[in-house]
């Protein structure tokens, strides 16, 4: 399989990606971060593409196990791969699969206590399609096309009760992500993320604690460029190093 290579989180971790489909970006990163994994947990990667995010979480963690899926083989095959390539394959597992048919009961256990999941920002009819059928896919636009809905759906299904969501998604989206989670979630946690200071968030990290009923929290967020491009150093501390994302 051809594979490009990059290395995140400095150069603790290194990923193989594939040319044509879809790339580790800071996302991903920030994702993994935000996660708040404690020792001994089960995390579930929801459409883990070739394992970015559920990577970044195991560097982070040494006692957490991870199990990724995603629709596409080769990401899957991939994902595996690049588990092999940072030594930590004994703590992650990866199966090809649609997340909206995966249940956990069938692959050895019971519910997670962590999920985290990266959607397509994009959904049917708001975007320009790729001439790449393999990309579409990709991206969560095959014939069967998905939404936030089903991502969440899943989310909820899998994990425990009292086990956190942990999803990063377009600004714009936050509307639709809370009126999805409704009543499944609680304790839900809305961080912007602005690109630079003064200006408008573009993503957001969304958590939620399921079958819980406490009220949400609005944080600050985090200010990821300085006006001369560099990363701020809260940025910095998160995206260059396996640090949990800090609220403080």
């Amino acid at each position: 399989m051809m594979s490009d290579e990059i290395t995140v989180l400095g150069t603790r971790l290194r990923l193989k990606q594939i040319p044509d489909g879809f790339k580790t970006s800071m996302d991903s990163v920030l994702l993994a971060a935000a996660c708040p994994a404690k020792d001994n947990d089960r995390i579930l990667d929801l459409g883990c593409g070739v394992g970015s995010a559920g990577l970044c979480v195991l560097t982070r963690l040494e006692d957490v196990q991870l199990t990724g899926i995603d629709v596409l083989p080769d990401h899957v095959a991939l994902a595996r791969e690049n588990a092999e390539l940072n030594d930590i394959d004994a703590r992650a597992s990866f199966i090809a699969v649609d997340i909206r048919d995966f249940e956990p009961q069938i692959h050895g256990g019971t519910g997670f206590d962590q999920v985290i999941c990266n959607p397509p920002y994009l959904e049917s009819g708001a975007h320009i399609q790729s001439p790449s059928a393999h990309k579409q896919l990709a991206i969560g636009h095959g014939e069967d096309e998905m939404d936030l809905k089903d991502w969440i759906t899943a989310a909820h299904r899998n994990l425990r009760s009292g086990g956190a969501l942990t999803i990063i998604n377009r600004a714009d989206a936050t509307d639709k992500i809370i009126r999805e989670m409704g009543r499944k979630f609680g304790a839900i946690e809305i961080i912007p993320l602005w690109p630079k200071l003064s200006t408008k968030a573009k993503r957001v990290i969304i958590r939620g604690i399921k079958d819980r009923k406490s009220p949400s929290t609005l944080h600050p967020g985090i200010v990821l460029h300085n006006n001369d491009g560099e990363y701020t150093a809260a940025a910095e501390r998160v995206l260059r190093h396996p640090n949990p994302l800090c609220l403080d």
